[in-house]
């Protein structure tokens, strides 16, 4: 089953999500190999199952091996970083953001697949967890990898669509 084809089983109310879901086709500003592994790093950060697999069957046409490996790493890792630099940012005490993390994330300075489409997968994965400072972070790296804002915007886009579609899932699972 493919993200269009899980959009076709939302309910009534979600009329938004599915044009937006079914737009996902659309974006310009990236190409299919980023669109789709946005989609596929944020499906592995809702932790939705049936989305996780929506999101797998639609990245096969655009994204090889390496890239689908880098979607797992990115929600893996940002998983863990995450909390740690969201707690460190958000916590009163900012002696705490002063001191090292001391948790290991090589792969991320080698994800297999290029630097700017792994950053554009850790920041959607960070949007969805609500780290601000990894999303200052990742974002900053882009834009001096010479991505503009509208192609910033689309990935969090893509980020947005696919954590509201595991919501809406999940509110549909419990009623």
């Amino acid at each position: 089953m493919t993200l269009t084809m899980l959009k076709d089983s939302l309910p009534d109310y979600a009329k938004d999500l599915k044009l937006n879901v079914g737009a996902l086709d659309t974006i310009e500003s990236l190409d299919k190999k980023q669109v789709f592994g946005i989609a596929l790093a944020s499906a592995y950060a809702t932790r939705h199952p049936q989305v996780i697999r929506a999101a797998r069957d639609s990245a096969a046409a655009h994204v090889d091996d390496a890239t689908a490996r880098a979607a797992k790493i990115a929600a893996s890792v940002m998983a863990m970083n995450n909390v740690y630099y969201r707690f460190a940012h958000l916590v009163s005490d900012k002696e705490y953001a002063k001191m090292p993390a001391r948790l290991r994330m090589s792969a991320i300075a080698n994800p297999g697949i290029e630097k700017r489409d792994f950053e554009l997968f850790a920041l959607a994965v960070s949007a969805i967890n609500g780290c601000g400072m990894c999303m200052d972070s990742h974002e900053k790296v882009l834009v001096q990898a010479g991505l503009t804002r509208t192609q910033v915007q689309d990935a969090i886009r893509i980020a947005a669509i696919v954590s509201a579609l595991a919501g809406t899932l999940a509110i549909e699972e419990t009623v």
